[in-house]
């Protein structure tokens, strides 16, 4: 008898009078909005404006589900075309099966889809989105637990994972429960990205080819001890093959990007930066990204206007600044150009 082991929950669903509420479901839903909160927060760090991560992630989420079940059906269709099998099962995401490789791809077909229509650059957007998706992912792996289901093999461990499902050729025993391995690993991966990002000031994309590639390598040796039926390739499983590719796809995109383009994005929104104002709030947002020296403060009075206007009141050094310099260290007589340029001020660090 074991003493020690993870209890399966006897159900995976509740039903709130005849709306059935899945736990399943409510680990991806949970998932989605701590990537979504994350990101938001990252994103703001690095300039941007409040609430484009969420208008975006419009776009990437129902891509992301849609590539993740394609994926399942595709590389598993003998359980929805086999004999004996209803192929209407394929549609019936709430019983499981979201494959993350088809997930990302299209979810990030969506979010470059989202990020064209606000005119933001995509490598950044998945730069600032990477620990919450590795978040997510954790959260969504409890999934598998609510459905007894993506267990590994047999084991006495105390950590096992007991199933008592008989359904779908399950055998009751206890297992390594690799669903809990895989959802720590993606918890240290999202820490991993967010303190390598801080130490390399990490940009254009590679933020989230390093959770790509962390991700990969934790997922190989979970693949590994996975027990359900899969598609095998010279001895390994086909999500083995898959994430082998993919993690040498992410390291050379992570070399040729560093050396292609080093360093972070100087802005990562138009106009947020410029106008010194990230959450986009500020009456000031529209104003500072037309101008290259709209730097804080301004002085655009009517007054001020009219001095310009005035050949005797206006320094021709501070032509189209909209501000005098006081400061006479700053004119250079040799370039005629009595004012700093503005730009270097309204650039965010």
């Amino acid at each position: 008898m074991e003493l020690a082991y993870i209890p399966s929950p006897s159900h995976g669903v509740v039903y709130l009078g005849p709306i059935p509420l899945r736990g399943y479901a409510f680990c991806i839903i949970i998932g989605v909005f701590v990537a979504v909160w994350l990101g938001n927060k990252r994103w703001i760090a690095r300039g941007g404006r409040a609430g484009t991560v969420a208008d975006i992630a419009v776009w990437a989420v129902p891509f992301g589900l849609v590539g993740g079940r394609l994926y399942h059906v595709i590389t598993d269709y003998e359980l929805y075309f086999g004999d004996g099998r209803d192929w209407v099962d394929a549609f019936k995401v709430w019983q499981g099966g979201l494959g993350i490789w088809g997930a990302i791809a299209l979810g990030a077909l969506g979010a470059w889809i989202g990020a064209r229509r606000r005119g933001v650059p995509m490598p950044a957007y998945a730069d600032a989105v990477a620990p919450g998706i590795a978040f997510a992912q954790a959260i969504g792996r409890w999934g598998n637990w609510f459905n007894q289901e993506l267990y590994g093999r047999e084991t006495h461990v105390p950590w096992a994972l007991h199933i008592t499902s008989s359904t779908d050729g399950r055998v009751p025993g206890y297992y390594h429960p690799t669903f809990l391995y895989e959802s720590l690993w993606c918890v240290g991966v999202a820490l991993l990205v967010i303190w390598a990002d801080r130490r390399f000031k990490l940009g254009h994309g590679r933020a989230f080819a390093l959770y790509v590639a962390a991700y990969c390598v934790g997922r190989g040796w979970i693949e590994y001890m996975r027990v359900d039926d899969a598609h095998h390739i010279l001895g390994l499983r086909l999500n083995d093959w898959t994430a082998l590719l993919v993690f040498l796809l992410a390291v050379a995109y992570i070399w040729v990007s560093s050396k292609k383009r080093p360093g972070r994005e100087a802005e990562v929104e138009p106009g947020a930066a410029a106008a010194g104002e990230p959450t986009g709030t500020g009456a000031g947002a529209d104003a500072g990204a037309g101008e290259a020296d709209g730097a804080a403060g301004a002085d655009v009075s009517p007054a001020s206007a009219a001095d310009a206007k005035n050949p005797d009141g206006a320094r021709p050094d501070a032509e189209g600044a909209g501000t005098e310099s006081s400061d006479a260290q700053d004119a250079d007589p040799k370039d005629g150009v009595g004012l700093k340029d503005g730009a270097g001020t309204a650039k965010q660090g």
